[in-house]
């Protein structure tokens, strides 16, 4: 017999009609009739005594071939709170974009079966996306307060994936992998689409377009115990996710995957404008002043250090605003491309300006000085041109009024 719901459990102001579950919790499975209905069962104790609003918890059968499907539907039919969808392929991804789309509900979140995380973290995961402080939620194995336990093989994995995702793809959380997490339903509609992956890649996937978006990311350290029954191929999956970090990095770098045309008005929580652009400039600043610095060192060689200078300059400054074009202020196209060119060269006239003055002070403060001093006085110089670049670029060449699509 179903355990009734808590009477003082109280109604959600905002999103879906009255009776709507205001979480939706879904559990993907595949040949999982040993774990099934102790898991859902646990889990349906946990949120009627710990959950203040109404919920649903969904099973996502992946095509199982044992009994998963039957217990799924027995258990549907004998609590209220549970509803089982049956899916004809494999793939968690493919499991949680199905039902997280068909979901009424205005918060959404998933789990493993195996309940490796403890069930304590999960209304600190889902709070700040009903308040409306966050977008999406994740549980964290790797920030301080989180206790794992789990074997030295997986730690290692674990950890070298998220340190190549910080390397390759520059994200900020955290850890992409852990299955505990949660999404706005309002989000989720919008950015799903842009979700290529079917299987486990597709949590990074979804994170990292989220966090190019400007979508704001909560992290939420999380009590962890390795299931030593697992079945997952921990080295497939992870050969499996590096290709998919190839894939979502060339998309980017191209063009094909655009996180920024999430960026719009109407969706809550996407901060525009300067926190985003000054994130954006700082990247391109750091590529253009690696490049800077390498042309002038060769060139240094073959050229005196003005003439080296002013060529390493220009280059750099025509890369510079190409970059800063696209990937700071989102300009794609051609149009307006020459004219944005030739401001941005009227910007590098400014630090060309700097640098040449620098090293005309540096050579009658220290002549004869060694290459080394120069690197370090032209890297002083041009931090200090950093900041009237930005400046100009955002009131005058990248301007909204001047901006083309």
């Amino acid at each position: 017999m179903a355990t009734e719901v808590l009477p003082e459990r109280r109604a959600f102001a905002v999103g879906g009609a009255p009776g709507d579950p205001v979480l939706d919790v879904v559990v993907p499975v595949y040949n999982e009739e040993r774990d099934l209905e102790r898991c859902v069962r646990r889990l349906r104790a946990h949120l009627a005594a710990h959950f203040p609003y109404a919920y649903r918890i969904t099973i996502a059968d992946n095509a199982s071939t044992d009994r998963t499907g039957v217990i799924a539907d027995r258990l549907a039919s004998a609590i209220d709170e549970v509803h089982a969808v049956r899916l004809d392929l494999k793939g968690r991804g493919r499991a949680l974009r199905s039902t997280w789309l068909g979901s009424p509900a205005p918060v959404l979140a998933y789990m493993d079966v195996d309940l490796s995380t403890d069930l304590s973290a999960l209304l600190p995961l889902v709070a700040p996306l009903i308040s409306g402080h966050s977008d999406i939620a994740i549980g964290t194995r790797l920030a301080r307060g989180a206790r794992v336990v789990r074997g030295p093989r997986r730690e290692l994995i674990s950890r070298a994936y998220n340190l190549i995702l910080r390397g390759t793809l520059a994200v900020r959380f955290s850890d992409a992998q852990c299955g505990f997490k949660a999404i706005r339903a309002d989000v989720a509609a919008r950015l799903l689409p842009m979700v290529r992956d079917h299987g486990w890649f597709f949590d990074t996937e979804l994170l990292v377009i989220a966090e190019r978006a400007g979508l704001r990311i909560h992290e939420v350290p999380v009590d962890w115990t390795d299931d030593p029954a697992s079945t997952v191929d921990v080295v497939a999956t992870a050969v499996t996710d590096l290709k998919g970090i190839a894939r979502v990095g060339v998309a980017l770098a191209t063009g094909r995957l655009r996180p920024g045309e999430l960026r719009r008005a109407d969706m809550p929580g996407v901060p525009r404008g300067l926190a985003r652009q000054l994130a954006g400039f700082c990247v391109v600043g750091v590529l253009s002043t690696a490049f800077y610095l390498g042309v002038y060192l060769g060139l240094r060689v073959l050229l005196p250090a003005l003439a080296a200078n002013f060529v390493a300059l220009l280059l750099s400054a025509v890369a510079n605003t190409a970059l800063n074009r696209r990937i700071t202020f989102g300009v794609r196209g051609r149009t307006g491309a020459a004219r944005h060119q030739a401001q941005g060269l009227a910007v590098f006239l400014i630090g060309l300006a700097l640098t040449t003055a620098t090293l005309t002070v540096l050579d009658l403060a220290v002549p004869g000085a060694g290459h080394a001093v120069q690197v370090a006085a032209l890297v002083a110089a041009n931090l200090a041109a950093t900041l009237v670049r930005f400046l100009l670029f955002r009131s005058w060449i990248f301007a909204p009024e001047r901006k083309t699509t």
